[in-house]
């Protein structure tokens, strides 16, 4: 089969993949290594939370949609990779026993003016359940290599490696700094410009492979050999694979000052879940061996008028490596809790 290119995705293109099932247990062993909420855990627990019910973390969510577009767009195209996410909405929980399909809409493309071999085409998806409603939207720019004139299309563009099997993780998580002093604010009060230091994540290859052999099985995340002759020059994580782990470290986070109030008996604070993100940027490639720092700083907040007993509350978050180059950054928003809630 001929690789497609840049040319081959004109304003207008588009196609629905799928379906993906997705399961109770699969929704438990991402939330358990990436996101452990409780509404993420258990049938039981959601019970007495924001959602009320079990459902996939977010970052789930777009993991499975990535799952998608790599298996149907992305490994059949001379895909070099993205920037970064323009738009990411949560529109509604997915749940198990979900069978999720995913539509891509090409709306722009353009040639990169620094280098005329490659393009760049954005594309408007949705993560669909089995009734036919989105999950999710997302926008996004992808880069591709444009063909060359007067040659035909050809598999040698985009070189792939056997998919890897299952490795285990074995790296450890580097301790964050405490923000708050060691507690965790009510909604009221939160104060633009609170720093919270997540503390870091050491990226190893098996655990590079691993995640993207789940979710976003492209060459360059999958081969140590063949990502050599890619863009990137190297093995190196998937940007979701990237995010995931901020929220891991998020999560951990809260849980460490969870805890530790509860020790104090001190009320704590909910967090429900997130309506989306917006302007991530995978501004450098993350290698295997290399280091991220993740930090988060409140921006701003308000009242939630859908939820009178909580808030919204707006960071903005990056990553940065041992080279004290940041290669990450979105901006975020999360249900927080009213004091009087």
């Amino acid at each position: 089969m001929s690789l497609l290119h840049f040319e081959d995705f004109q304003p207008g293109w588009n196609g629905t993949f799928g379906p993906l099932g997705v399961t109770k247990n699969d929704i438990i062993d991402f939330a358990s290594e990436y996101d452990p909420q409780p509404f993420h855990l258990s049938e039981e627990a959601a019970k007495a939370t924001f959602p009320g019910r079990l459902i996939a973390s977010g970052w789930h969510s777009c993991a499975l949609l990535s799952r998608l577009v790599a298996d149907n767009i992305l490994n059949k195209a001379a895909s070099l990779g993205s920037p970064g996410i323009d738009e990411v909405k949560w529109l509604r929980p997915v749940l198990p026993g979900d069978a999720l399909r995913a539509h891509a809409f090409v709306t722009e493309t353009k040639v990169s003016q620094s280098r005329p071999d490659i393009g760049l085409v954005k594309f408007q998806f949705e993560l669909l359940n089995q009734t036919g409603k989105p999950a999710l939207t997302q926008t996004c720019w992808i880069i591709f290599g444009r063909r060359i004139p007067g040659e035909p299309a050809s598999d040698t563009g985009n070189p792939r490696s056997s998919r890897a099997q299952r490795a285990q993780t074995t790296s450890s998580l580097i301790p964050p700094a405490l923000p708050f002093g060691e507690t965790i604010p009510f909604y009221e009060d939160l104060k633009p410009g609170m720093l919270a230091d997540l503390g870091g994540h050491p990226f190893i290859e098996n655990e590079i492979i691993r995640f993207a052999s789940a979710y976003d099985p492209q060459y360059f995340h999958l081969d140590p050999i063949a990502a050599k002759r890619s863009l990137f020059g190297g093995l190196c994580a998937s940007g979701w694979n990237t995010g995931a782990n901020w929220m891991r470290l998020f999560a951990r986070h809260r849980q460490y000052l969870s805890d530790l109030m509860e020790t104090e008996g001190k009320p704590v604070p909910q967090l429900g879940p997130s309506p989306g993100f917006s302007n991530l940027k995978w501004l450098k490639p993350v290698f295997a061996g290399d280091i991220l720092r993740y930090r988060s700083i409140l921006v701003d907040k308000r009242p939630s008028l859908s939820r009178p007993g909580w808030g919204l509350v707006f960071h903005h978050n990056t990553g940065g490596n041992q080279h004290g180059e940041k290669v990450f950054e979105f901006d975020s928003v999360i249900f927080w809790q009213k004091r009087d809630n």
